[in-house]
């Protein structure tokens, strides 16, 4: 038995989530998870679709990209994910998708603004959007720059990636992540109904208003502060 079958179960799992929650359609979408103490990550083999993927399929790379395990090609994000993995060392899981509401925010090149108490759930913050790549990087290595385009706007924005877990790419799609990737499966989803509502409120209303500050805090607070009470503990 593999070294890796269990990270690869896990990765396998977390993947076959996406579609259940309606988040991908035919290969659009990838999910990977991390091993810290090896230093390696799986991942989704490429274009391979749903129906058919099987656990066994999952591709083991190191951070560097070198394929460990894994008679497929990995996905073509791939390097996106290693990037994020490097430079963020507290997030274990990884999700991207094309769906549909938080697609079209970044294929308007937008953030998606914290209009009500359900985003504030979850972020203070409104979700942002990075800009279009530029042609230098398209021209690169690609899926690397991705990687790179993430961590610049976060780092041009001044946000922190432990409390914003999710970012669109202009013109691009969404990408998610997590201490775990159950976690970061479930921010794929908060982030694609949060998009809907958005859409939908603006929409109604195109001069629809923020949320006010102390709903925002009221809301964060209740369920991530250190006085929370939301749930049952």
């Amino acid at each position: 038995m593999s070294q890796y079958q269990d990270l690869k179960q896990a990765c396998y799992d977390a993947n076959m989530q996406l579609p259940k929650l309606g988040l991908v359609l035919f290969t659009f979408g990838n999910a990977s998870v991390v091993d810290r103490e090896k230093g390696v990550f799986a991942i989704k083999p490429s274009g391979v679709p749903y129906d058919t993927l099987k656990a066994e399929d999952i591709v083991i790379l190191d951070f560097a990209n070198h394929v460990l395990e894994g008679e497929k090609r990995p996905s073509s994000d791939t390097k996106t994910h290693a990037v994020l993995y490097s430079h963020w060392d507290h997030i274990g899981g990884i999700v991207h998708t094309h769906s549909t509401y938080a697609t079209s925010w970044a294929q308007a090149q937008l953030d998606i603004p914290i209009l009500g108490t359900t985003h504030a759930d979850h972020l203070t913050a409104d979700i942002p959007c990075a800009p279009p790549m530029e042609d230098a990087m398209i021209a690169g290595d690609y899926e690397h720059q991705t990687g790179w385009q993430i961590l610049n706007e976060f780092q041009r924005r001044g946000l922190s990636p432990k409390e914003v877990e999710m970012v669109l790419l202009a013109n691009h799609a969404p990408f998610t992540w997590g201490k775990t990737v159950e976690k970061a499966v479930y921010n794929s989803a908060v982030l694609e109904e949060v998009a809907r509502m958005a859409y939908l409120s603006c929409t109604l209303r195109p001069n629809v208003p923020r949320l006010k500050d102390a709903l925002i805090q009221k809301h964060y607070e209740r369920k991530h502060g250190v006085n929370s009470y939301y749930g049952q503990s």
